[in-house]
């Protein structure tokens, strides 16, 4: 079972859902440029979601492989079904961007700039960690990184993050695709649940209900919830709502 965090977090996000999955083999990396893992090589989600395929191909052995991923991490499980469509049984993509926004993406150069410094504060770090359901036990975790982080891999990441779309194969993954939004995102993120469910016969959608970008932290007894009943073919949670 992999974990994909999404961008200015790393691992330590999935720490409930491990725990939760304590009997599975989880494996769950730092993204390059995130927590322990610093870029030494330009950051691409295709370059990124090649690595993790090799690795993942190295270690499962023939056993089942479920690969979870949120905002960042999902559009990287997206981009790793299009590059080896055959190898994930069950994919989990919470909250992926599959909608370029160009417009945005010629502007992050120059609005980053401005703002980086901002990062040093608190104040600032504590907005940010709210937008994403980070509560008092990860916020420490969530500044001393983010100071970490250099502003050109921010700027990188962010590019990547908004100019992607669904790769050529993902039509054609064989898997069980469970693509989730929150109620509350933006519209943008909620079309591109429908993209993607729209893209591939093996997917199924749901909103969940009352919630923004975020719903592992926010919700991770419902989120878990969910995980367990798709990788067991059982009945989804009644609460959430079919796309």
């Amino acid at each position: 079972m992999v974990f994909l965090h999404g961008g200015g977090v790393s691992g330590w996000m999935w720490e409930k859902q491990v725990a939760a999955f304590a009997g599975y083999h989880c494996l769950v990396p730092d993204l390059p440029g995130h927590g322990f893992s610093r870029e030494d090589q330009e950051f691409t989600i295709r370059s990124i979601a090649e690595e993790l395929v090799s690795i993942i191909e190295e270690r499962a052995q023939g056993r089942k492989i479920v690969v979870t991923g949120f905002s960042l991490g999902a559009q990287v499980l997206v981009q790793m079904l299009g590059i080896r469509p055959e190898l994930i049984d069950y994919a989990i993509i919470n909250s992926a961007l599959v909608r370029p926004i160009p417009s945005a993406s010629r502007l992050i150069g120059p609005a980053l700039r401005l703002s980086f410094p901002l990062i040093k504060y608190r104040w600032f770090a504590r907005l940010q960690a709210k937008t994403l359901y980070l509560g008092e036990e990860y916020l420490e975790r969530y500044v001393e990184e983010s100071l970490q982080m250099e502003l050109k891999t921010l700027i990188r990441v962010l590019e990547e993050n908004m100019s992607f779309r669904i790769p050529a194969g993902f039509s054609d993954a064989a898997g069980k695709i469970l693509v989730t939004v929150g109620e509350l995102e933006k519209s943008v993120m909620k079309q591109s649940a429908r993209d993607l469910v729209s893209a591939n016969p093996h997917s199924t959608g749901l909103v969940i209900p009352r919630i923004g970008h975020g719903v592992p932290l926010a919700k991770p007894e419902l989120f878990n919830e969910l995980v367990e009943a798709w990788i067991q073919d059982e009945e989804l949670p009644g609460e959430c709502k079919r796309i």
